[in-house]
C-alpha cells in the first residue's frame, strides 16, 4: 500500500480501543429526545409497515432524510431487537471504520506509520466523534462515507495500479452518502477532488475510462431510490426533500443564533477537545505545509477541509453536527503536525506550551465537577460517579504533569487520549443522574406500567417522538404559541386554548407527558382539581386529566 508497512499492533490497538469506546455500554442509556428517537421510530414504523423503501413517521411517509440510515437501523433492530443497543450498533460500527480509515489514509498520504497511528487516536478520542459514535444520527454514517470516498480516490491517485479501484469505490461511497444525507454526499467529494486536481494542474487524471464507468456506478447506487420516491410520491417528495430539507436550509436559519461567522470555527476547535489547541496551531502552520511540492497530501487535506467549511459556512442553517465531515481531515493534519513537532527539537517549546494549556483546561474539570456537585446535589441520584470523575481527572492531570517535568513529550501527547474515556468509564452509573432529563423512557415506562392507556397521549412538542417510540400509542402535541417542526410531520398539533380544551373534554380521561410550561398552560385552561400529577421523571411531568366527556 505504501512505503511503510502496516503495523498490526497499532491496528489492533485502534480496533480494541474503538470497540471499548463506541460499542460497550450502548444499551445503558435510553434513546434521547428528540433526534435519536426520530430515526429509531422511523425505522420501527418501517418494520411495522413492512417497507424497505419508504420511511414512515407517525403513520405517514416522511422524507426528512434519505433511506440509508433507516436501512442500517432496521438491520440493527433485526440483529439485536428494537432497543437502544440495536439502534446504536451501526453508528458505533461506522465510528470504528472511520478510525481505521483515517489510519490507512494517513499511511497512504504521509507514508509514516507513526503519523497514521496518532491521526487515528486523535479522531477516536475527540469529544464529538465519541458522542456521534454512541448516538443515532446520520452524521457519523455521512462523514465516514465521505471519508471512504476520498480515501479510495487518493489511494488511486497515489498508486496508478489502484486507479480503477479508486474511481469505482469513490462512486460507490459517494452514492451511499447521497442516500444518507442527499446531494451533499456527491457535492463534497466532487468539489474536493476537482479543487485538488486543479491546484495540482492535473485535471487530465480524470480523462480515462474509469471516470466514465464511475458515473454509471454512482447512479446505479444512488439513483433507484430517488427515482422510486419521485415516481411514487411526486411533488410531495420533491417539495419536502428537495426544497424544505435541502434548499430551504441554505437560505433560512433553523437556529438563528447559530448563523454567525464564528460558529463553525469555534465548533471544530471545541468539539475536537482535548486536541483544540493543537488544531489551532496546526491550522496556523498549515499554509507552509500545503505549498510543499514533495507531498500533495497536505494540499488534498486542505482542499477537503476547505470545501466542507465553505459549503456549510455559506448556508444560513448552521448546526454543529453539519460540519462533522471535516473531522477526519483535521485529525490527520493534527496527527502529522504533532509527530513533526516531536521530531524537531526547535518546536519542543511550542509542543510543551500546547500540552500545558490543555492540562490547565483538564485541571478545571475536577474543580467544575466539585462546584457543580454542590450546586446541583439535589438532582444527583448517585454520588459515586461524580467522585470517580473528580479522582480520574486529578490522576490524569498528575500523570501529565509528571510527563511534562520529565519532558516525555510523546507520553504526554498519548495521555490526552484518555480524557474523554474517563467520562465513558463512569457512564454505567452516571446515566442514572441525567437519563430522565434527556430521554422519555422513564416517563413512558412509568405510565404504561401503572395505568391503562386506551386513547391518545397529550405531549409537549419536544417529547413527542420519544413518547411515540416508547409507548406505540397515538400522540398529539400541545403547541400554543410555539413554532411548528422545521420539517412537516403527519401529527396533530393543538395550537390554541380552544383546541386543547375541546380535545381534553372529548377524551374524558387523558394521560399526558408534559414540560413544566405545558403543564402550566393546561392548568390555565381547565380547573386544577381535574389535573393529577402522577410523577415527575426528570423534567417530564406524567399527568392524568379527568373531565366529563362533552
Amino acid at each position: 500500500m505504501t512505503n511503510k508497512k502496516i503495523s498490526l499492533q497499532h491496528v489492533a490497538i485502534l480496533l480494541i480501543c474503538s470497540y471499548a469506546l463506541f460499542v460497550l455500554g450502548n444499551g445503558i442509556l435510553g434513546l434521547t429526545n428528540d433526534n435519536e428517537v426520530f430515526y429509531a421510530q422511523t425505522a420501527k414504523e418501517m418494520i411495522q409497515q413492512k417497507s424497505w423503501a419508504t420511511p414512515y413517521l407517525f403513520g405517514q411517509p416522511q422524507f426528512e432524510k434519505p433511506i440509508f440510515t433507516y436501512w442500517l437501523l432496521r438491520i440493527g433492530f433485526y440483529l439485536f431487537g428494537v432497543s437502544s443497543f440495536g439502534a446504536r450498533f451501526f453508528p458505533a460500527l461506522f465510528a470504528i471504520i472511520g478510525v481505521i480509515a483515517v489510519y490507512f489514509l494517513g499511511l497512504i498520504g504521509f507514508k509514516d506509520e507513526k503519523k497514521a497511528f496518532l491521526s487515528g487516536l486523535i479522531l477516536m478520542s475527540s469529544a464529538m466523534y465519541i458522542g456521534l459514535g454512541k448516538t443515532v444520527f446520520t452524521d457519523m454514517f455521512f462523514s465516514v462515507l465521505i471519508l471512504l470516498a476520498l480515501l479510495f480516490f487518493f489511494w488511486g491517485y497515489s498508486d496508478q495500479r489502484k486507479k480503477m479501484l479508486g474511481f469505482i469505490s469513490f462512486a460507490v461511497f459517494s452514492g451511499l452518502a447521497v442516500l444518507t444525507k442527499g446531494p451533499l454526499g456527491l457535492i463534497i467529494p466532487v468539489i474536493t477532488v476537482g479543487l485538488f486536481l486543479l491546484c495540482k494542474k492535473d485535471i487530465k487524471f480524470l480523462f480515462c475510462k474509469h471516470f466514465i464507468l464511475s458515473f454509471f456506478v454512482f447512479f446505479l447506487v444512488a439513483g433507484p431510490w430517488y427515482l422510486l420516491m419521485i415516481a411514487k410520491y411526486g411533488n410531495n417528495f420533491i417539495q419536502e426533500f428537495i426544497y424544505n430539507v435541502n434548499t430551504r436550509r441554505l437560505v433560512e436559519a433553523q437556529h438563528v443564533s447559530n448563523d454567525t461567522w464564528y460558529f463553525y470555527p469555534l465548533t471544530v476547535i471545541t468539539s475536537m477537545f482535548p486536541w483544540s489547541l493543537f488544531i489551532a496551531a496546526a491550522l496556523f502552520f498549515l499554509p507552509r505545509s500545503t505549498v510543499r511540492k514533495d507531498n500533495p497530501f497536505y494540499l488534498f487535506l486542505t482542499c477537503w477541509a476547505g470545501t466542507i467549511f465553505l459549503l456549510f459556512q455559506l448556508a444560513h442553517s448552521k448546526v454543529a453536527n453539519y460540519i462533522f465531515p471535516i473531522f477526519p481531515a483535521v485529525a490527520i493534519l493534527v496527527g502529522g503536525f504533532i509527530v513533526d513537532m516531536l521530531a524537531d527539537n526547535k518546536h519542543r517549546r511550542l509542543l510543551l506550551f500546547l500540552c500545558g494549556g490543555t492540562l490547565f483546561v483538564i485541571l478545571l474539570f475536577p474543580i467544575g465537577f466539585t462546584v457543580s456537585f454542590n450546586i446541583f446535589k439535589a438532582y444527583i441520584v448517585y454520588k459515586l460517579p461524580v467522585y470517580s470523575l473528580i479522582v480520574g481527572f486529578v490522576i490524569l492531570s498528575a500523570l501529565m504533569l509528571f510527563f511534562m517535568i520529565r519532558k516525555r513529550m510523546q507520553n504526554l501527547v498519548y495521555a490526552l487520549v484518555a480524557v474523554m474515556p474517563i467520562f465513558l468509564i463512569n457512564l454505567p452509573l452516571l446515566h442514572k443522574n441525567f437519563e430522565a432529563y434527556v430521554s422519555s423512557r422513564a416517563a413512558c415506562e412509568y405510565l404504561l406500567k401503572n395505568y391503562q392507556v386506551d386513547n391518545t397521549i397529550l405531549c409537549s412538542k419536544f417529547f413527542v417522538r420519544g413518547i411515540k417510540y416508547y409507548t406505540d400509542k397515538d400522540v398529539v402535541i400541545i403547541n400554543i404559541g410555539g413554532k411548528p417542526f422545521f420539517s412537516r410531520h403527519a401529527l396533530r398539533a393543538l395550537d390554541s386554548r380552544e383546541k386543547v380544551k375541546d380535545f381534553l373534554y372529548t377524551q374524558g380521561v387523558t394521560y399526558c407527558i408534559l414540560s413544566k410550561s405545558s403543564l402550566k398552560t393546561i392548568k390555565d385552561i381547565i380547573p386544577e382539581k381535574n389535573i393529577t400529577v402522577l410523577t415527575l421523571a426528570g423534567n417530564e411531568y406524567v399527568v392524568k386529566v379527568e373531565l366529563p366527556r362533552s
